[in-house]
Parts: structure tokens; sequence; C-alpha cells
């Protein structure tokens, strides 16, 4: 199995509104995710993706032997935050727990501490969302803490983890 970040192109259309048509994937992401997700939605993300360029950004495609089965994003904040940046993923069930995940995260925070003048990555998984809690853990992030009834998705209120990887640290993990 072969797998690769790439930048999005058009190419990647039919098989992301394939896989991310699933209500598992949305039920972890935010809501802005859409659910059901079409073909019209991944159109409008990868057109989005190669249009906002990569000055603040890094958003890819995570391919599985030149298919398309996930994406990931790290975002450059502002203001107080310059020095922060946060990470969003996916990843299409049939490719849960083989450790594509994993490889992605490790291999876009390097590129965005190579390319950006951040201090640290954080993201935020949902407390219950064992699997991606693993991987930012596998990655050297570290919990920050629990963020309680943070988040309301689909008629339920839920907690939130606040996750950081600082440069510091994956600069030793190199």
């Amino acid at each position: 199995m072969t797998v690769t970040l790439v930048p999005w192109n058009p190419s990647h259309v039919e098989s992301i509104a394939r896989y991310a048509d699933n209500p598992k994937i949305a039920a972890n992401l935010r809501n802005v995710f859409p659910s059901p997700y079409t073909r019209k939605d991944a159109e409008a993300f990868i057109r989005a993706c190669m249009e906002q360029g990569e000055e603040r950004q890094l958003n890819r495609a995570i391919v599985v032997d030149g298919e398309a089965v996930g994406g990931i994003s790290v975002t450059c904040q502002a203001d107080v935050y310059c020095r922060s940046a946060e990470l969003g993923y996916w990843l299409a069930e049939p490719f849960w727990g083989k450790g594509i995940m994993t490889y992605a995260v490790g291999g876009l925070c390097a590129a965005a501490f190579d390319r950006f003048p951040i201090l640290r990555i954080y993201a935020e998984p949902f407390a219950y969302n064992r699997g991606s809690r693993a991987v930012l853990e596998k990655n050297g992030f570290q919990l920050e803490g629990i963020l309680r009834q943070s988040v309301w998705k689909r008629g339920q209120v839920l907690d939130s983890c606040l996750y950081a990887l600082l440069r510091e640290d994956w600069e030793k993990r190199r």
C-alpha cells in the first residue's frame, strides 16, 4: 500500500464524493462537513482548496494506491494566535486502523513546521473519538485538557479534547 499527501485537484472529486458520504465520518467532524456528502460538495471543497493557496495553510488529499481516500489540513491562525496552527483530518472508513492517518499527520505536521513560523499545532477531536486521539498521541501531541460540554453535535452535548504538538517537541522527535 502506497500512501501520499498531494495537493487537491479535480481528479479527486469522484473518490472523495464516494468516501466522504458516510455518516460515521461526519459524526466525528464539525458541522461544516456535510452529510450527506455529494459530488457538488466535493467539487466545491476541492475548488476552494485550490483557490486558497498555501500562504497560511496546507490542504492535502490523502491518496492510497492512487485514489484519494481522505483529507488533512493545517491552518495558521491569526491575531495573538499567529504562532499556532490548527490540524484537521478525516479518512474513509475502509482505511481506518491501518496506520494511514498516523503517517499523514506526521507528514503534514513536518511540512507545516518547515514552512511556517509556528510554535505549535493543535487539534480538537471529540473526546469519545479514541482513534483520532491515538493518532495524535502517536505523533507526539500532548493532551492539554478536556473541554467539557464544548460541542453541540447531532442534538447531543459532547466533550472535546485539546491536543498540541510544540515545535520544540517535534524537533526532538526528528
